[in-house]
């Protein structure tokens, strides 16, 4: 059976990270969503999104074809239920639809006339980019298990100090000296080549992803990933990176989601609770206005290329878009557009020729290439935010 994974309804209640990427590919737990659902269907799997996507992240149809909606964590259960589908069969939970079987040149599906299958069992959904931090507990504890079911880890070095050694994982290339690891609040997972420095404290559960760093004394608790070839510094609480960014130094991060390639100056902080207790909103932009979280907790969602310089500040629920650059005194405001170049003083438009000149920059520092396929991408997120910036 061919799968083939679907960005969904939910895709525009995930910019700024679905600017970048299609629903599939979003890091929540130790693996990316689709990582997770090519593991437990043991295949490959390609995509539906935005037409300007495409390119990168094409869909392949063959004669019979399984459509999964992106925005559902695999369980074993639905795993099972999915395999068994057939023609004209499509799987629901509460009246939103998880699967579905077509066949090749199939057009205008029409889902009610499907045979319809609920599926009762819990799932891990990612709809609002909170989601992703506020469900990252259970989804480090699903795809700890995934992973290493069956598998022996690395022995623990003996310097450190540890708590539930049985739920820590460690994979080969992974280094570690004198730290302290309590895994009885959560597993810890420790990606292939990871580090973790010096006087480094963790509570679980933590997933440390390949080639990812924990600097000298970095304080973790709460359920946190720091992505592939990231590195973290100071104090993270409940957050997520994706992959490829930096919060290198001492300050505070919580409650957060950092997309690739952002970087924190030194001494950055965000609030992730506001002075009165109130419940946090965050920009939304579908109503293109501040909407309702129902989360007393909620700090920052950084989207792709954004940095900030030393000592910035963010407020509770604040929103960055892609390849933003803040810096200077105060607090900037709580949605800051892509392309927005400044501070708590105003923003101009930070155009594309010096925006990817940096790309490049920070790109080939990791061998990587800025391709013509990541500008072509990076360029219509510049015309389609337009609306938003204000020089």
């Amino acid at each position: 059976m061919n799968y083939i994974l679907f960005d969904g309804p939910a895709r525009n209640q995930l910019l700024p990270f679905t600017y970048t990427r299609p629903v599939a590919d979003i890091r929540v737990g130790i693996l990316t969503i689709r990582e997770k659902w090519e593991k437990h269907l043991q295949t490959t799997t390609t995509t539906v999104t935005e037409d300007y996507l495409s390119e990168k992240w094409p869909m392949v149809e063959l004669e019979t074809n399984v459509m999964i909606n992106s925005s559902f964590c695999p369980t074993e259960a639905l795993v099972e239920k999915i395999r068994g589908l057939k023609e004209n069969q499509a799987i629901f939970k509460d009246e939103e639809v998880i699967a579905f079987f077509t066949k090749e040149g199939q057009e205008d599906i029409d889902l009610s006339t499907f045979e319809a299958i609920e599926f009762e069992d819990e799932t891990i959904t990612i709809e609002h980019t909170w989601d992703i931090f506020s469900k990252n507990a259970e989804a480090i504890t699903q795809d700890f298990k995934l992973i290493t079911q069956d598998r022996t880890s690395q022995p623990i070095p003996k310097s450190n100090n540890i708590i539930g050694a049985e739920h820590i994982f460690i994979e080969e290339g992974a280094k570690l000296e004198f730290t302290t690891l309590n895994a009885n609040t959560g597993p810890i997972y420790i990606g292939k080549n990871a580090e973790i420095m010096e006087g480094s404290v963790v509570r679980g559960p933590l997933a440390l992803c390949d080639n990812a760093t924990l600097k000298l004394a970095t304080k973790i608790y709460g359920a946190t990933t720091v992505g592939p070839h990231s590195k973290v510094g100071g104090e993270v609480n409940n957050s997520v990176l994706f992959g490829y960014s930096n919060k290198g130094h001492d300050g505070f991060l919580g409650n957060s989601v950092l997309g690739e390639w952002c970087n924190l100056g030194a001494d950055t902080n965000n609030s992730n609770l506001k002075n009165n207790y109130a419940e946090v909103r965050l920009w939304d932009y579908e109503t293109e206005g501040f909407a309702k979280t129902g989360l007393q907790f909620c700090g920052l969602m950084m989207g792709d290329h954004s940095k900030c310089g030393i000592n910035t500040m963010f407020n509770t629920g604040t929103v960055v878009g892609v390849n933003a650059n803040i810096f200077g005194s105060g607090f900037p405001r709580n949605f800051v557009p892509s392309y927005s170049w400044g501070g708590s003083g105003g923003f101009t438009t930070y155009l594309t020729k010096k925006a990817f000149e940096v790309c490049k920059v920070v790109m080939s520092r990791r061998a990587l290439e800025f391709t013509d396929m990541d500008q072509s991408i990076l360029e219509h997120v510049f015309e389609e935010t337009k609306k938003f910036r204000r020089d």
